[in-house]
């Protein structure tokens, strides 16, 4: 168990990490599960945080990136 004290998103794509971003706000919007969506919220307020960017710059960068 200690390996997962290593877990990185070096190894996602910008599509992956598009494609899980709107599957969580898929998966809120039919289930109405409001976990999905604190989920989403906290994996892209972490990720501007680290780019120094806004959610919408980091979306548009990411829908941008991954239409390459």
């Amino acid at each position: 168990m200690e390996s997962i004290n290593k877990v990185s998103i070096d190894s996602l794509t910008k599509k992956d990490l598009l494609l899980i971003i709107k599957a969580l706000e898929f998966t809120n919007e039919q289930t109405n599960l409001d976990d999905f969506i604190d989920l989403r919220n906290n994996i892209v307020k972490e990720l501007c945080f680290l780019t120094s960017t806004t959610e919408k710059e980091f979306i548009n960068y990411l829908e941008n990136q991954s239409n390459c």
